[in-house]
């Protein structure tokens, strides 16, 4: 059975598709338009589908649209309230709903030769409780808990995966609109001057500078109800603090409000997973959903929380719901039986020879070193940024080794360097990547973390020295690499550690600011020529930035 996956109705529109039960191919759309999330989450836009995301995992495949069996998407027009009936102030989003009926014929339109009648409506939440549920490693038995701005007239759900074979999904509590933990985050993440459903991850950072000292005032407006749901609804964060313009320096008080609204989100969250926990006796949660990106609070609910283990999927934000419609779809109407992905690298790849010449169109001065690893553990040990282009990307928010900007951890000054570089606020902590053998030498926390999705304390024998990866607040979130999952960053590591004695190597995403991960070869390119990266290796090959301005000798000799 051959089942494309689709989000696009909110924002992060992507495609996944899935055959006989295996992931073949994810890859959001943002990261071929080269437009950051792909588009703004706003009614208007809701008609605007991941064309080239989903055209691009039919070619991986060698299929046509019409060789689909099924193409899901991730929303049930049918569940929809109107927004006024669901206390949200959008006098537009009958707009959403209307393209949302429409969408098997903009599917159809967008991929000639598709039978509109195979596309299937998929539940939001749903879609998403089955990209965690399915595609967690040994989770025939498994808690779900999903929780994000708002789906068809919900924010939530709290499922378990059950059936023969764990085939099935059967939902046990959703929150009813407006109350969403996720949409009172968005509210603050503009008040505090960022984009909304864009930067609350920078709230999350900026909530170490600060203490919860309006946590009581924010409690009487969210609060677990005891039975599963929560209240979330109607925060006055005008009585809290000003509001503070884009660009404009923040205050003490912007960030004790955003303590007190992340440890306001970590109470209430860890009520609900005791709640799952009462109803499920599961030993593993899993969870997805723009709430479960929260790495803080995904710590602090293993580390607290009833459950003995806890899996995010790594495309945990709405783009994950166009895997998890899919991998729904075949677990419920595929006799194959339904394999979690073998990893993240699920988008775009090259091979040697086409990554050359991409190198040689360019015109650049390139090297091809006998050991890529070995020599750009070098470059970092020389205290070089590296910008780290290999294998397939990532699916998800996350530089995982594939799209990567790497520096040496031991150099406190490399944080305020890679934030100049990228372009971000300098209150923004960078994150390790660590040999997983290593790690729990280094770190204290939920081991293995290959999705880096939660937050670690920094042992304090080793602050000193790894300085530039230690938030204020003495915590990292790290990424563990197992060298049998990926043998050429696992090779890097263990070569630095070698020449260093540290096992432990800055990882940020290859990018700049407002922009999405570079994704192909040309994107590689552009952005390490309009910023001061040092090298570029992509592929087994090297580009170093001196060689990239001077020109000097054959252009894009290999040597």
């Amino acid at each position: 059975m051959r089942v494309l996956g689709i989000n696009a109705l909110f924002h992060d529109p992507a495609a996944a598709l899935v055959i006989d039960g295996r992931t073949v191919a994810a890859t959001e759309e943002e990261r071929l338009s080269r437009r950051k999330h792909g588009k703004r989450p706003v009614p208007f836009s809701a008609w605007e589908l991941p064309e080239r995301a989903a055209a691009w995992c039919l070619e991986q495949a060698g299929l046509r649209p019409e060789d689909l069996d099924a193409v899901t998407y991730s929303f049930d027009p049918e569940l929809a309230h109107p927004a006024e009936r669901m206390g949200l102030h959008d006098p537009w989003d009958h707009l959403r709903l209307t393209y949302a009926r429409e969408a098997p014929s903009f599917l159809a339109e967008a991929l000639p030769g598709l039978d509109p009648a195979r596309v299937r409506f998929v539940p939001h939440h749903m879609a998403h409780a089955a990209s965690a549920a399915f595609a967690a490693p040994e989770a025939e038995d498994a808690a779900v808990l999903v929780l994000d701005g708002r789906g068809e007239a919900t924010s939530h759900l709290a499922a378990r995966r059950t059936g023969r074979a764990g085939r099935e999904l059967e939902p046990l509590r959703g929150q009813e609109l407006p109350h969403s933990l996720g949409l009172v985050y968005e509210e603050l993440t503009e008040h505090l001057g960022f984009l909304r459903s864009s930067d609350e991850y920078k709230v999350m950072a900026l909530a170490a500078y600060g203490t919860p000292r309006y946590l009581p005032e924010l409690r009487r407006h969210v609060h677990p109800t005891g039975d599963g749901g929560f209240r979330a609804a109607g925060v006055p964060w005008h009585e809290l603090c000003e509001p503070r313009l884009p660009g404009q320096a923040w205050s003490r008080r912007h960030a004790d409000v955003a303590a007190s609204a992340q440890a306001c989100l970590e109470e209430t969250l860890l009520d609900l997973v005791r709640w799952l926990h009462g109803q499920t006796h599961a030993e593993l949660l899993t969870m997805a959903g723009g709430v479960a990106l929260n790495c803080v609070a995904n710590s602090r609910i293993a580390r607290e929380g009833p459950f003995a283990r806890v899996w995010v999927q790594p495309a945990a934000g709405d783009a994950g719901t166009a895997l998890g419609g899919a991998l729904l779809h075949a677990a419920g109407h595929d006799p194959a039986p339904t394999l979690p992905p073998p990893g993240a690298d699920l988008g775009r790849g090259w091979s040697e020879a086409e990554l050359e010449a991409w190198l040689k169109t360019a015109a650049v001065p390139f090297e091809r070193p006998a050991d890529v690893a070995s020599a750009v553990a070098a470059e970092l040990a020389g205290d070089a940024v590296v910008a780290w282009f290999q294998g397939r990307a990532e699916y998800g928010p996350r530089a995982l080794g594939h799209r990567s900007l790497l520096a040496h951890p031991g150099k406190s000054g490399n944080l305020e360097r890679l934030n100049d570089i990228k372009g971000r606020e300098q209150f923004r902590p960078v994150a390790p990547m660590v040999l997983a053998d290593r790690a729990a030498a280094v770190f204290e926390g939920p081991m293995p973390s290959p999705y880096m999705l939660f937050v670690h304390e920094v042992r304090p024998e080793w602050r000193d020295r790894i300085p530039a990866v230690v938030h204020v607040d003495g915590t990292a979130r790290i990424q563990t690499v197992d060298p049998d999952d990926d043998p050429l960053t696992g090779g890097m590591l263990a070569a630095f550690e070698r020449l260093t004695g540290l096992p432990v190597v800055v990882n940020t995403s290859l990018n700049t600011a407002g922009r999405p991960m570079v994704d192909d070869p040309r994107d590689a390119l552009e952005c390490f020529g309009s910023s001061p990266v040092d090298v570029l290796a992509i592929g087994p090959f090297l580009v170093r930035r001196a060689d990239f301005f001077a020109r000097s000798g054959p252009q894009g000799a290999a040597s």
